[in-house]
C-alpha cells in the first residue's frame, strides 16, 4: 500500500485502469479499511489524477455537482458500487474463480450505459475508441472504468491479474513481469514490510536458538 493521502495523490499500481478503481480502498482486508473516495470531488480529483477527465473536464464536472448535489451524490454511489463490482470480479479471478453472475449483470448494466457515448476518433496515422466530448455527465468516469473492465475480462490474459500477498492489503495488479513472479501491490511498501518480518523471524529464532545452546 502507499503512504501518500488523498484520491489525487494516489500510487497508481494495479497497471490498468479498473484495477486501480479497485485500489481506492487503503488496507482492504485489514481490521480498518480507509476509503479514499468519500465524496463526489474525490471520484472527480482521481478521475483527474488518472488522467481520464482533463482539467475543464473536471471543473465542469465540480461545478455541476454543486448545483445538482442530489444527481452527484447519487452518481457517486453508482461509482462505489461499481468499484466493489469490479473488485470482486477481478480478485475471484486472481484467486483462480469465477466471477458471480450478479456481479457480471452489473457491469453489463453499467456498459449499456457508457458505450452509447463511444465514438471513433481519428488521430495522426489511424483510428482509435474515444468519447464524445460534449456531454456533461455526472456519471462520465464511470464510461471509463467499467469497459477498462470489459476490455481486460475480453481481451487480457486473466491469468496476470493479481492480488498482493499481504493479509491486510488486498490490491490487485496487472502482472507485467516476465515470468508472472509479482507478488505485492509495491516491493517497496508491502514486499519490504513482509521481508522486514521475514528478518525479524529469523533474528528472533536464532537469538531463542543461542540462549538454548
Amino acid at each position: 500500500m502507499t503512504d501518500e493521502r488523498g484520491a489525487g495523490n494516489l500510487l497508481m499500481l494495479g497497471g490498468l485502469l479498473c484495477l486501480d478503481f479497485a485500489n481506492t480502498v487503503e488496507w482492504r482486508l485489514g481490521d480498518r479499511p480507509e476509503d479514499l473516495l468519500a465524496s463526489y470531488a474525490d471520484l472527480v480529483a482521481w478521475s483527474r489524477h488518472v488522467g481520464i477527465l482533463s482539467d475543464s473536464q473536471a471543473r465542469r464536472l465540480l461545478k455541476e455537482s454543486g448545483r445538482s448535489p442530489a444527481p452527484a451524490g447519487a452518481a457517486f454511489r453508482r461509482a462505489i458500487a461499481l468499484r466493489e463490482v469490479v473488485y470482486r470480479i477481478f480478485s475471484r479471478i486472481a484467486q483462480g474463480e469465477s466471477p458471480a453472475r450478479a456481479d457480471l449483470g452489473h457491469l453489463n448494466s453499467t456498459l449499456s450505459c457508457s458505450l452509447p457515448h463511444m465514438r471513433l476518433v481519428s488521430t495522426q496515422d489511424a483510428f482509435q475508441w474515444g468519447w464524445e466530448e460534449s456531454t456533461l455527465c455526472l456519471e462520465r468516469p464511470l464510461w471509463h472504468i467499467a469497459y477498462s473492465a470489459a476490455v481486460l475480462l475480453t481481451t487480457g490474459d486473466l491469468s496476470r491479474v493479481g492480488q498482493c500477498s499481504d493479509e491486510r492489503c488486498g490490491w490487485l495488479y496487472f502482472d507485467r513481469s516476465k515470468n508472472g513472479s509479482r507478488r505485492w501491490c509495491s516491493m517497496e511498501d508491502c514486499g519490504n514490510r513482509a521481508k522486514a518480518r521475514r528478518h525479524y523471524k529469523r533474528t528472533k529464532t536464532g537469538v531463542k536458538q543461542k540462549g538454548k545452546s
